[in-house]
């Protein structure tokens, strides 16, 4: 005969986990107010991206309208997101 060690409810608690943990990203979109630079100097600031990075994400926002600049778990982002928003970009977390 086969036992089973561990009660059925466990592996669904278990999946409802690994849902929770998905990963997320910082979309950051087009506005007609702030500059190129600022844009720049703040995803460098705080979403850590070097400069070609950040240049190359606020000409794809430019150009295309929106961009996602950074990924990662909702908890990480958020404060990011935050402080983006603070210095007058339009984010979000998606």
């Amino acid at each position: 005969m086969i036992y089973l060690t561990h009660k059925p409810f466990e592996q669904e608690d278990l999946l409802l986990e690994v849902v929770e943990k998905k990963e997320n990203h910082i979309v950051l979109y087009n506005d007609d107010v702030n500059t190129f630079d600022w844009v720049i100097d703040s995803l460098v600031d705080i979403c850590r991206h070097d400069h070609i990075q950040a240049e190359q994400c606020s000409y794809i926002v430019h150009h295309a309208g929106k961009c996602s600049v950074k990924n990662g778990f909702f908890e990480e982002l958020r404060p990011m997101c935050d402080a983006l928003q603070e210095r007058g970009l339009s984010a979000t977390i998606e």
